[in-house]
């Protein structure tokens, strides 16, 4: 039974892998938003901005772009499943010998790769304009298992969204609070610099934790307790999500 549902999920994603190779145009839109925001903040604003961290202000503010980057992504997933509901693909995979939670899995298969795709491209812009890091191997893998388990997370948001969605729109709109979100955190500047209530609400969203870990993990500084409140976030907001979305899933496929 797992060995059948593990061929459906490979044959379903390699199929999701295609259509997104024939339109790379998708991975390019994702990563030019960040990378915009990366050139307004280094090069335009950034002089005006202190965040009393030791490093450039790009090293400082790369965490909270990965995080958009991510966030602009996961809207394609919703925007394709949505396509596929429409199209009455679903209907057909149905009247076929497929494991129902492939279909779901290709889709959110797809996603993390073409995320860490988007991912790649912008820190490779980040180098070329100047961010550094003496990382070690070992908390580049913790900073990767990070983002991944964040792409995760969100793309099964995104799939609940794709399948309650009742037009293209609303099927990628639920992104844009999601992308809005890292600029009330620590991603741009420290927490301390906002007013009162809106400081409070920074420093106890989900961003902000995940942002402070990612960046000492970076910086070679220590994570502390934080990385346990991003982890704890990340597997709550995952779980949640996952059940709601296969929950939806069989209701409306019945």
């Amino acid at each position: 039974m797992t060995a059948h549902v593990l061929a459906d999920t490979r044959a379903l994603t390699g199929r999701s892998l295609r259509h997104v190779l024939r339109s790379p145009d998708t991975i390019i839109t994702t990563a030019v938003t960040p990378i915009a925001l990366m050139l307004l903040f280094v090069f335009v604003l950034g002089g005006a901005i202190r965040t009393g961290a030791p490093g450039s202000y790009i090293d400082y503010m790369l965490p909270g772009i990965l995080l958009i980057t991510i966030a602009s992504g996961i809207a394609y997933t919703s925007y394709r499943l949505f396509l596929d509901l429409q199209g009455g693909i679903f209907e057909r995979f149905q009247s076929m010998p497929i494991a129902r939670s492939s279909v779901l899995w290709a889709h959110v298969l797809t996603s993390l790769v073409a995320n860490t795709v988007s991912l790649a491209l912008v820190v490779g812009v980040a180098l070329l304009m100047g961010f550094r890091s003496g990382a070690s191997p070992l908390a580049w893998l913790a900073v990767a298992g990070i983002l991944l388990l964040f792409t995760l997370a969100l793309t099964w948001v995104a799939v609940i969204a794709g399948l309650s969605a009742k037009s293209v729109d609303g099927a990628s709109a639920f992104s844009y609070p999601l992308i809005f979100l890292p600029f009330i955190s620590s991603a741009f500047v420290p927490t301390d610099s906002m007013p009162g209530p809106v400081a409070w609400f920074a420093e106890h969203q989900p961003v902000t934790s995940i942002v402070d870990t990612v960046r000492a993990l970076l910086a070679q500084e220590p994570v502390g307790s934080g990385i346990w409140v991003a982890l704890a976030w990340l597997v709550g907001i995952l779980v949640v999500a996952y059940g709601c979305a296969v929950a939806i899933y069989r209701k409306r496929l019945g």
